[in-house]
């Protein structure tokens, strides 16, 4: 019986190890035009059972149809799962070693606007290999062509094919050094596909590497072209939340402190971690006369850019609050409060507020509908007792009496906001059960340095892997160790 693959093409791919996919099969006959009968063909090349035949071929189209359909939903359904632009890249140097018979690869995020952000992942590279094929002259590597010719002034629209280099001993026109570093990693073909559209314009490249000569079949240039094409809409989606996120990053630290105050008698750490859509807390330490100090924690109710300005409107208005009357914490949130009231009836805050007087080792502070803060020292780690209270803007006239304490030479006054407790996804009594126990671990070495105390209690109770995206706060750590 004649073969049905295309005459000069080759029928399979000539890597030994392909990596395993649900619904790829390279035995699977190739798509229909790979398939029919070409014009001109004699009456004696076609199959002997001119009645069986056709239904046989049909089935085998339909089984391949099937095959395909299959492969690339479920490898779009991994890809839509992925939330950050680096895992992103993983899932598609993954997938598409698995539809071009690779088993190594790279891929260039490096968006044509020049806006950021940039990042090379590799699969089946070290990070000293992605570093070598980086030394190859951008201009002769293939993803390198793809990202120095895109976008075309002239057809912004128009994306380059992808590039085939079928075996890199033999190619025409590469540069020594490309030769040098193929036979250095081991790898002796590749195929470089852009990540690029014609509405989202050029976001980079990936490049698989093959160990042996070989291309990839029109099949399966098929599949990685309908991959590509839906993998550079979600990338392109990706980009703009990342975008998006880093502005409110930005944005929520020129709204902070860009540095603390040096007060005789008082160290002073601050640590803050922006949430996902940018949150509203806040904190700040502000040098008061006399020697005093002014340390203020804060969340503003709401996310995304109209909690970070009122969290920059609260803020502005506590230090000056605090100038005129910081002596008396009550008074201080009670001004608060009124503003909050009359200004954004719709919004609510937490706040806390203490009066520290360094030389003295002496703290008055107030809270509204605020977590207590902690001391932290040798021989003791306990919770502040304050009154409850209930947040700024709940009531029509807040009122709370304030609390006054004495921390011993070298102890350390923890003030924190509600994401520190909620980030931990556990319920309220639990999440301060673990706060105080991360605290009360804090190495003795550490309890000289308010900024390792905070490094310690964000390691000890946020680690690394744990589950934290049913609970996106910010969270806000400000430390002061006195003397």
């Amino acid at each position: 019986m004649a073969s049905n693959a295309p005459v000069g093409k080759p029928t399979d791919m000539s890597v030994p190890h392909m990596p395993k996919v649900a619904g790829i099969d390279s035995t699977v006959p190739g798509p229909p035009h790979t398939t029919s009968p070409l014009p001109g063909v004699p009456a004696a090349a076609a199959p002997s059972d001119p009645v069986s035949q056709p239904g046989v071929l049909i089935q085998d189209r339909l089984a391949s149809w099937v095959s395909d359909l299959t492969t690339l939903h479920e490898l779009t359904e991994r890809l839509i799962r992925t939330s950050s632009l680096d895992e992103a890249l993983r899932e598609v140097l993954g997938a598409g070693a698995a539809l071009v018979g690779a088993r190594r690869g790279m891929a260039v995020l490096e968006p044509a606007d020049g806006l950021g952000p940039a990042s090379t992942i590799g699969l089946g590279l070290a990070h000293s290999d992605l570093g070598t094929i980086e030394t190859v002259p951008r201009g002769t590597s293939s993803y390198g062509r793809l990202l120095d010719g895109l976008p075309d002034p002239g057809h912004p629209e128009r994306v380059p094919d992808p590039i085939a280099i079928r075996d890199v001993r033999t190619e025409e026109g590469l540069d020594p050094r490309h030769r040098e570093v193929a036979a250095r990693l081991g790898y002796a073909a590749s195929y470089a596909l852009p990540l690029a559209t014609g509405e989202a314009g050029r976001l980079g490249a990936a490049v698989w590497l093959y160990d042996e000569p070989a291309e990839p079949t029109d099949r399966q240039r098929h599949l990685i072209g309908l991959y590509g094409r839906f993998a550079t809409e979600h990338l392109a989606r990706l980009l703009q939340v990342e975008r998006a996120r880093v502005q409110v990053v930005t944005i929520a630290e020129e709204l902070l402190p860009s540095r603390l105050p040096r007060v005789p008698g008082v160290q002073l750490a601050a640590r803050h971690r922006t949430g996902p859509q940018g949150g509203g807390d806040w904190y700040d330490a502000l040098p008061l006369p006399e020697g005093a100090l002014g340390l203020a924690v804060g969340s503003v109710s709401g996310t995304g850019p109209s909690a970070l300005a009122a969290m920059g409107r609260l803020r502005a208005s506590l230090r000056a609050y605090a100038v005129m009357e910081g002596e008396d914490p009550v008074a201080v949130l009670s001004d608060l409060e009124l503003l909050l009231r009359l200004t954004e009836p719709a919004r609510s805050a937490t706040a806390l507020f203490a009066y520290a007087e360094p030389a003295q080792r002496r703290i008055v502070l107030a809270g509204a509908g605020h977590a207590p803060p902690l001391v932290i020292g040798e021989r003791r780690t306990e919770f502040v007792e304050t009154s409850l209270s209930a947040p700024l803007g709940m009531l029509s006239c807040w009122e709370a009496p304030s609390v006054e304490l004495s921390p011993a030479p070298g102890e350390t006054v923890l003030l924190y906001t509600d994401g520190l407790l909620r980030r931990t996804g556990d319920a309220t009594d639990r999440a301060f059960a673990r706060l105080h126990a991360a605290a009360s671990s804090v190495p003795k070495a550490d309890l000289r340095d308010p900024g390792a105390i905070a490094d310690h209690v964000l390691r000890t109770l946020l680690p690394e892997g744990l589950d934290t995206t049913a609970h996106r706060e910010d969270v806000v750590l400000l430390a002061a160790r006195f003397e």
